[in-house]
């Protein structure tokens, strides 16, 4: 028997050892019985031939077994006195092996050699790190001068938000500015420690790690700064090296900038949902008002939404932002940012979200994207993120009456229209679920139009249409409110006109509070107020509805102006003699095709009907066809071509042939509140202006507009031409075909013309205050007719009185007094040197009163006529003095 603990012993575990580590044997305890045949037989060898000095073992079945008894006893006797041996060396000898003792000796320094090593790798690869990555993170020196992707905004020039341009809606808020219940919800969510840790919590990590442990869900642990990192200057992507690079930054920003810096950039750049980056944009995009005003409830809500923007949006998921915001409330009062009191009502606050458009809002559209374009033009792509801020001369009250009337005054003429039906029919289950998928679905298609809203009918008879909201809420249709879609009502309607169950359906309020049926107009309108001593825009509405079409009436629109282009061919005659008080004979015209070159033409007056002689001021009031043809031709169409440039016209859009003189040209909207600011403002022609000035971000102006004085404009007329036509205007105004206008203002000061083109293609009226031009047009995108009985004065002078009833509101009368070279004889007004007989008396008399004929040749070319003589003028003038 070999000894115990004797160094033939301790070799022979040794041996066991290595035939373990050889793969000889199939378990770590090294017991005989476990060992293979092969390792076995090795092992007895081994045994025998250590003990005994034997080179050779027994090779008989009871040596074998002999050898292998014997090891068995001396390995279980071991461990049996291992087992009771004291933990205290001392106490006694046997107190363990110098084998056993030498192989934890040997583990214990293994492992810690591999702690060693890891150490060491983890600190290389941070070198690697630092040496590889550092010198190519990004430069964030600008950060110290936060600047990020602010959007093109569009003001009034009493600063009311019209348009904002920008992928991110962001309004960048000082740290000063955000109120600390903002501040403090955001930190009782995101990071607690913010001020106390270096900008990786290492407390967060572990605590995070601990709350890890079972779960399927892992919680993060980023740091507020971790998070500006990671937002502002690396991608979304979950990579090793981008987590690397987010450590590194993480610290780089904390070392270069305050706290206070890191948390305004985060409280400004986070993405919120909804376009909306930072929790001022998101504050007016979830709750409709500023920052400033929110409440701590209203915190918690937007505190939420960095986790998960769409998850947890107030709009489209409230039950899982309700959770969340609750959470929030909870890690408020945890932290000590709140009180119990405050918590408790905070988590039984009512929030009121904003849904859909804000009904408060200017619309502004068309003018937004006229000043869009005009800054793209200068700053390019940069507009859209340097944060640009856009001073109008556009008046938001006067905006939003433009906007309001003129929409009433197309729905007015859509009243008077056929019914065109349903604009979509949907099948309608009985699964409640179901229906309300479907109607959702309908409504998506077909949203509310402003105040021209959608609906889906449920029932339908001749007495009652019951329709429903997009927000659930029942309509009911009766009486007076049917009317504009009787014709879907009978049963003898086409199947695509009739009104039944699942049709999709506009409706309107009424002025008594009822429900109304309607249907989304076709026709398109025009509205452009200009002031005319400067140019400056007051108000602009280039269509119906710019999310409908986009195209800008007011600048793009091409359309024959009608009468309304009648006082500058009379404009044109004053300087030809013509005066005020000049009998002209509304009488019939012939023209044959050798007189006009292709067809004969036959003008006419609107109604049909001719009176004779009356004077130039008559003829124009009552917009007579007849007299403008006739002062055309005297005065000569090349010279009229030529002088209505001066109004700012294209003498290419008015060939130089009679036509002229009934508005056949072509002119735009913005053309024409222009010239009729020259009759406004004495004579000079100005320049349309938009935009005021420009800041930056931070209020530091950029372009300031310079606006020239009056007189510093070209003069396009004199001064008494200009005095002259408003006289003849004003009759209009009040006696004429807008009479309308000074009945309902009540105010002398208002001057203008109507104007209807051939077959009523185009509605306009055209006229201003001293201090206010303003235009109004309507008509179909592609030209048809209008309606045999819509004119200017019906369709657009309502639009016009409904605007400039509000924008004159306190503004003084005021009328211009005569100038130089302007007399006034008998109680009307001459030209200086045409007062005492020498302007043109009459024109067309030797014509027949109410026959055809062709028209005498031009009768005052050249210059004016020889006076009638003075008892057949006075006799003439008694005749039509009002």
């Amino acid at each position: 028997m070999v000894p115990r603990n004797t160094p033939g012993r301790t070799l022979l575990l040794h041996t066991l050892l290595e035939c373990y580590q050889q793969g000889c044997c199939q378990t770590k305890e090294f017991h005989p019985a476990a060992f293979t045949s092969r390792c076995q037989k090795q092992t007895i060898c081994d045994y025998f031939a250590i003990s005994y000095g034997t080179r050779r073992c027994g090779k008989s079945r009871q040596a074998t077994l002999r050898a292998l008894n014997f090891y068995n006893s001396q390995f279980t006797s071991q461990s049996t006195m291992a087992r009771s041996t004291p933990k205290n060396p001392q106490e006694s000898p046997r107190s363990g092996s110098p084998a056993r003792t030498h192989w934890a000796v040997r583990v214990l320094l293994w492992l810690a050699g591999l702690a060693l090593a890891g150490v060491l790798s983890v600190l290389m690869l941070v070198a690697v790190a630092l040496a590889v990555a550092y010198p190519n993170l990004p430069d964030i020196t600008d950060l110290s001068d936060y600047q990020p992707k602010l959007p093109l905004r569009v003001y009034s020039a009493d600063g009311a938000l019209l348009g904002e341009f920008g992928e991110e809606r962001r309004n960048l808020t000082p740290i000063k500015d955000i109120p600390k219940i903002m501040k403090d919800a955001v930190l009782a969510v995101e990071d607690a420690r913010f001020y106390q840790h270096g900008g990786v919590d290492y407390i967060g990590m572990f605590r995070a790690g601990l709350a890890n442990l079972g779960r399927v869900k892992s919680q993060g642990a980023s740091t507020i700064t971790m998070q500006v990192a990671r937002n502002v200057y690396l991608s979304s992507e979950k990579t090793f090296t981008r987590k690397i690079y987010e450590i590194l930054l993480t610290f780089k920003l904390e070392h270069m900038l305050s706290k206070d810096q890191i948390l305004e950039i985060y409280m400004n750049q986070i993405f919120l949902g909804n376009r909306a980056y930072g929790f001022s944009a998101a504050a007016d995009t979830y709750f409709g008002k500023p920052l400033k005003d929110i409440s701590v409830a209203e915190a918690a809500m937007l505190a939420g939404l960095p986790k998960a923007p769409s998850a947890y949006n107030p709009i489209s998921n409230p039950k899982r932002a309700r959770i969340r915001q609750q959470y929030i409330i909870d890690r408020m009062e945890e932290n000590g940012f709140i009180s119990k009191a405050q918590a408790d009502e905070a988590r039984n606050e009512a929030l009121r979200i904003k849904f859909g458009p804000d009904s408060s809002r200017i619309h502004a559209e068309y003018v937004a994207e006229t000043v869009r374009q005009l800054v793209l033009t200068q700053y390019g792509s940069e507009a859209y993120t340097r944060g640009l801020n856009v001073y109008t001369s556009i008046n938001a009250a006067d905006q939003d009456t433009a906007y309001r009337a003129l929409r009433k005054g197309i729905m007015d003429y859509e009243r008077r229209q056929v019914y065109r039906g349903p604009e979509r029919f949907i099948n309608l289950p009985g699964n409640p679920k179901e229906l309300d998928e479907a109607i959702d679905d309908a409504f998506s298609d077909h949203p509310d139009n402003g105040d021209v809203m959608a609906a889906v009918v449920l029932d339908a008879n001749p007495k009652k249409i019951t329709a429903i909201r997009p927000n659930g809420d029942s309509v009911e249709i009766t009486g007076d409110g049917l009317k504009p879609a009787q014709s879907g009502l009978s049963d003898k309607a086409p199947p695509n006109i009739r009104l039944r169950r699942g049709a999709v359906i506009r409706v309107v309020k009424t002025p008594k509070d009822s429900w109304e049926i309607t249907q989304l107009p076709e026709v398109e309108g025009a509205f452009v107020a200009v002031d005319p001593r400067s140019g400056a825009i007051k108000a602009l509405v280039g269509g119906f509805d710019f999310d409908k079409n986009k195209f800008n009436h007011v600048t793009q629109a091409w359309r024959q102006p009608g009468s309304s282009f009648k006082p500058f061919i009379y404009s044109a005659a004053l300087e030809k003699g013509f005066g005020p008080a000049t009998v002209v004979n509304d009488a019939p015209l012939f023209f044959d095709a050798g007189t006009t070159g292709g067809q004969p033409w036959e003008p006419k007056n609107y109604d049909g009907t001719f009176e004779g002689p009356m004077t130039l001021r008559r003829g124009l009031a009552k917009s007579k066809n007849m007299i403008s043809i006739r002062v055309l031709q005297s005065i000569g169409a090349r010279y009229a071509q030529d002088w209505i440039t001066h109004f700012g016209f294209e003498a290419e859009k008015h060939p130089p042939y009679l036509t002229m003189a009934l508005g056949a040209g072509s002119v735009t909207p913005m053309q024409m509140v222009m010239a009729y600011s020259v009759f406004a403002n004495g004579g000079y022609r100005v320049n349309p202006w938009v935009i005021d000035h420009i800041t930056d971000q931070k209020g530091k102006l950029l372009v300031q507009s310079k606006t020239p004085a009056l007189d510093e404009n070209p003069r396009a007329i004199s001064p008494r031409n200009a005095f002259m036509m408003d006289s003849l205007l004003q009759e209009v105004a009040r006696s004429g075909t807008a009479a309308k206008a000074q009945a309902t203002l009540k105010r002398p000061d208002i001057y203008g013309k109507t104007g209807t083109t051939n077959d009523s293609m185009d509605a306009w009226f055209a006229g201003f205050q001293p201090t206010l031009a303003a235009v109004t047009w309507i008509g179909y995108d592609t030209p048809r007719k209008l309606g045999d009985r819509e004119t200017g004065g019906g369709l657009s002078l309502p639009v016009w009185i409904t605007f400039m009833e509000r924008a004159l509101r306190g503004v003084p009368v005021s009328e211009p007094s005569a100038p130089e070279g302007v007399v006034n004889v008998g109680g009307e007004w001459y030209f200086e040197e045409f007062a005492r007989g020498n302007s043109v008396s009459s024109l067309g008399l030797d014509d027949k009163g109410g026959s055809a004929g062709v028209a005498p040749p031009a009768a005052a070319t050249g210059g004016a006529h020889p006076p009638a003589p003075a008892d057949e003028r006075s006799r003439i003038l008694d005749l039509f003095r009002n």
